[in-house]
């Protein structure tokens, strides 16, 4: 194992943070996997997993096993770590700018287009690894101007050149889902199946440039640009791995966990040994598009009637909003069936506020499909 140290942009002196990579594996091997966890701060699920995953990989490494690099990086968000207020972690949001750490990361399809038109050729192997090149040499001329992107332009350096990129995330109460792209899935259905994934949610662009996609959507961009004349593989791809909900940070599940990721790159090939049977699909994968977000009308409190995990009819009684002061009783539906995947911690609804995730089999919305 390889520990390496990176320095984050300081916002005032005596305040400089780190971000810590841990690699494993051979430092020349033709593969490279990343895997990052808890990007947003206070989702922790996924910190547990990575510290179990650091264990096994560091045996799997003494054993000879593994055939791949393999780059962990247990604390993404340093910086959203430390932003506690009265006792209430706040790590999806930075402070300062208000800004969703995992949005907006830097895109350089046109940059890295421009670069390697001139010299692609027939060969994709060649084109793919032009194409990497380009990419790290344009994160490598980026300067941060802000310890927010200076985070960003780290994970993306780190993650740049891996042919497969893994974030570890949870969602507020929820069943294990994942997000990932309508190209991919081929190759992160067996993930599924492992991880028992109950919502598989399919995006090319879902919005807001989140860490996933930065990677994904250069790679589907330059095909768009050039793939009429020159073969451009899908040279990366990336899922979001949501680990059930916030609360459900425990040794028994990020065993489970762990164990699922590791089955899932030994028959991806990075780890050498015997494939483990693949389980059944829990759900099939269905269209980001398909999300209904159900939210309330009214404020008051919140009484859910439906659990993450159930399958509910169209029209289906999902929660009562009660006002204390009139006994007015509010009742909420969804609108489109499918499976309530995720729904909120908080027990007092404001008006207009997203209470639950129903993930639906028919795309009908457009545009920005990510949460806030």
């Amino acid at each position: 194992m390889r520990h390496q140290r990176h320095d984050l942009l300081a916002p005032l002196p005596g305040t400089a943070r780190q971000i810590h990579s841990f690699h494993f594996g051979p430092e020349q091997a033709e593969g490279k996997i990343y895997i990052q966890s808890s990007l947003h701060a206070d989702e922790l699920p996924g910190m547990l997993v990575a510290w179990h995953l650091k264990a096994r990989l560091a045996q799997l490494e003494a054993a000879g096993r593994l055939r791949s690099e393999i780059v962990l990086v247990p604390v993404a968000n340093p910086v959203g770590l430390e932003q506690v207020l009265m006792d209430v972690p706040l790590g999806r949001y930075e402070l300062e700018s208000g800004q969703n750490f995992n949005r907006w990361f830097v895109d350089l399809s046109d940059d890295v287009g421009n670069q390697v038109e001139g010299l692609l050729g027939d060969d994709p192997q060649h084109n793919t690894g032009l194409i990497r090149t380009a990419l790290a040499a344009a994160l490598a001329a980026q300067s941060a101007s802000t310890q927010l992107h200076s985070q960003r332009l780290v994970l993306q350096r780190l993650a740049c050149d891996a042919d497969m990129v893994l974030d570890l995330h949870c969602d507020f109460e929820a069943v294990a889902h994942l997000y990932t792209t309508p190209e991919a899935w081929p190759r992160v259905e067996p993930l599924a199946r492992y991880l028992g994934s109950e919502a598989n949610l399919l995006a090319t662009d879902s919005g807001g440039q989140s860490f996933d996609e930065c990677f994904t959507l250069l790679w589907w961009q330059l095909q768009q640009r050039f793939g009429e004349r020159f073969p451009i593989p899908m040279g990366s791809f990336s899922v979001t791995v949501e680990l059930r909900g916030q609360g459900d940070v425990n040794h028994g599940l990020a065993a489970l966990d762990c164990q699922a990721i590791l089955d899932y790159l030994t028959h991806f090939g990075a780890i050498s040994g015997d494939l483990a049977p693949l389980p059944a699909l829990a759900y099939p994968a269905t269209p980001l598009a398909a999300v209904e977000p159900v939210a309330t009308p009214v404020g008051g409190l919140l009484v859910f009637s439906a659990l993450p995990g159930e399958y509910l009819e169209a029209g289906q009684l999902i929660a009562e909003i009660i006002d204390p002061i009139t006994d007015r009783v509010t009742p909420v539906h969804c609108q489109h069936a499918g499976l309530l995947y995720a729904r909120s911690l908080r027990r007092m609804a404001t008006a207009g506020m997203v209470i639950s995730h129903i993930a639906g089999t028919q795309a009908y919305r457009s545009g920005y499909l990510l949460s806030p």
